[in-house]
């Protein structure tokens, strides 16, 4: 790292004072996270203002930073909408999204970005495909129950003059029109993949009852605050998509009344490894007023503090973990609807022994207070695949066989990892396709014997699994070591020998 112009200035340097120059501004570097998180949180907090009634959503993980009040979260990925990599993706359906959009008549997205643009591409082309595939698929469905229904609303496409949902992809306006006609090609296919998936779209279009469309706001969005109209009075369901960051701000900014200044980093919430120390959304809006009062000079010795009480703190409720969760938003343990299996982080897993009767730790902290749960406890700690490709595959025979003998005896099963959102999640998944049919019955693997697992199967677990899952986020490599496990499984059985 070069040391500061302003030091060069005053001509060389000796190793002591650019040392100390150096050392300077990585100690900053937290400070200026924290405050720009901490300021653009108050854009998010007056946005959220405009439309009190509607839920404020923070899409992991950066929007998470953004507010101490979020009512839930989703995962929408930039990758999904990146210049010809668009996709759709049938493993993060986010259909928790739609039904509280349709429950509380809209919802409000936060998410930023550290690329110099208004908005990421989340928001600018992966939520609206999100919200045009969902539309599609809606209309098809209310087509099918009824093929000769009029429109009673000004839904209607050009395309289609029958249908009384929009089905039209809404884009932001800087969406070029080659890219606009790129994904547009690509719709009807990935609504056919969601179709595959079998969601539940009737329950779907019930809760919903106008069709999805986005909107965006920015801190360069002109708002007039005696015009903003109630989001009831829209013919849609409004997903107002707020990036919280200013890409066009000044690079430094004032003192504001402190003895020391900051410098504004758009984004800053993103790639939270590199900067937070170990330190939470959570555990930072618990003490925020106190980090960004404590200035540059001290904010790195007030993280590493509280970062580390917290630590003890978990770890004195029976957990060894090495670090706290990422996230410390209050998750509550998820039941897979009537199957007898739930998921959690290993973090919350205490609060849920009483509930239980076995307890599944893929996490790599073992839990010490396991002897509470009367009916086993297993660890089989298990790296996601960006550590380990074969983790999750070698250890899934042994979680299955000991799912297997506990929910046979109608025991109460809790599968936990480190944030309770992708390896349980994936081990979860597995289960539930080896041992229970599609409606959520337990039948100890007849259904599974009875044919061999293919993809689609496989993505309508998934779709049942994260209908009750929300949090859920599994990544494409943990899925395919699922998909290896059980293809393996089903040539077993399939085979002469069996």
């Amino acid at each position: 790292m070069a040391a500061a112009p302003e030091d060069l200035a005053l001509g060389p340097l000796s190793i002591y004072k650019a040392s100390r120059s150096i050392k300077r501004r990585e100690s900053s570097l937290l400070y200026n996270a924290l405050r720009s998180i901490f300021e653009d949180s108050i854009f998010v907090a007056e946005i959220a203002q405009l439309w009190p009634d509607l839920p404020l959503l923070a899409n992991l993980r950066c929007g998470l930073w953004y507010s101490s009040r979020f009512h839930a979260t989703c995962y929408f990925k930039s990758t999904d909408g990146h210049n010809n990599n668009w996709s759709f993706s049938t493993s993060r359906l986010n259909l928790h999204v739609a039904t509280l959009a349709g429950q509380r008549g809209g919802c409000l997205i936060v998410d930023s970005t550290r690329k110099g643009k208004r908005f990421p591409d989340s928001m600018s082309k992966t939520i609206p495909i999100w919200a045009c595939v969902l539309n599609r698929a809606i209309a098809n469905r209310l087509r099918t129950k009824n093929p000769k229904n009029i429109p009673t609303e000004k839904h209607s496409t050009a395309e289609d003059p029958g249908c009384s949902w929009d089905t039209s992809l809404h884009l932001p306006l800087w969406v070029s029109g080659v890219e606009r006609a790129a994904i547009e090609a690509r719709l009807e296919g990935w609504t056919r993949q969601l179709e595959d998936c079998k969601p539940d779209i009737d329950s779907l279009a019930t809760t919903l009852g106008k069709p999805l469309r986005p909107l965006w706001i920015s801190q360069t969005t002109l708002v007039w605050l005696n015009q903003v109209p109630e989001s009831s009075s829209w013919a849609f369901t409004p997903l107002i998509l707020v990036s919280a960051s200013s890409s066009t701000g000044p690079d430094q900014r004032g003192s504001a009344g402190y003895e020391f200044s900051w410098r504004y980093v758009p984004g800053a919430g993103d790639d939270e490894e590199s900067w937070a120390g170990g330190l939470s959304p959570g555990l930072f809006w618990s003490h925020a007023l106190e980090l960004v009062r404590s200035g540059p000079d001290h904010c790195n010795r007030r993280v590493a503090e509280l970062v580390e009480k917290d630590r003890v703190y978990r770890a004195r409720r029976g957990f060894d973990a090495d670090s706290p969760a990422a996230e410390l938003d209050k998750r509550s343990v998820h039941w897979l609807g009537p199957t007898g299996l739930a998921v959690a982080a290993t973090a919350d897993a205490g609060s849920a022994l009483g509930s239980v009767d076995c307890l599944l730790n893929c996490d790599a902290a073992r839990l010490s207070n396991s002897d509470v749960i009367v009916a086993g406890y297993l660890h089989l700690p298990m790296q996601s695949s960006k550590f380990d490709r074969s983790s999750i595959l070698k250890r899934l025979p042994a979680a299955v066989e000991f799912a297997e003998s506990n929910l046979s005896r109608g025991r109460k099963l809790l599968v936990s990892c480190n944030d309770g959102e992708d390896i349980s999640v994936c081990v979860c998944l597995a289960v539930f396709s080896r041992l229970f049919d599609e409606s959520g019955s337990f039948d100890g693997g007849r259904s599974f014997r009875a044919s061999p697992i293919t993809k689609i199967d496989l993505r309508r677990r998934l779709v049942y699994v994260c209908r009750h899952l929300p949090a859920a986020r599994p990544s494409r490599g943990n899925l395919k070591q699922v998909f290896g496990y059980l293809s393996s499984a089903s040539v077993e059985f399939s085979s002469p020998s069996d």
